[in-house]
């Protein structure tokens, strides 16, 4: 009986983060970007492989002004990855700093 409760645990945490990962906020600019999330997402995993933890769009300056910004974990830490929304382009591509956005 725990072993089916602890399985059930498990696949629901494994479903929520994998939901999570295709969740993105700044949803209202997305009628103003030329390519999609998923263009966007392949560009910053090509710019610098790992697993996406979290994911936005948003308007900042620099490139279009604005930009979809992705968290890539790695096994040396976490690095953000800015991909300019009207044209594709890495805009960012730095170890992310002790205090994130």
């Amino acid at each position: 009986m725990k072993k089916g409760y602890y399985f059930g645990l498990a696949a629901t945490g494994l479903l929520v983060t994998s939901i999570a990962a295709h969740a993105f906020t700044g949803q209202e600019y997305s009628k103003d970007a030329k390519i999609s999330l998923k263009q966007a997402r392949v560009a910053a995993l090509k710019a610098h492989p790992g697993k996406i933890t979290d994911q936005e769009l948003e308007k900042e300056a620099g490139g279009s002004g604005l930009r979809y910004s992705f968290d890539i974990a790695t096994n040396r830490g976490t690095q953000e990855v800015g991909v300019d929304a009207q044209t594709g382009s890495i805009l960012e591509n730095s170890a992310e700093g002790p205090h994130p956005d």
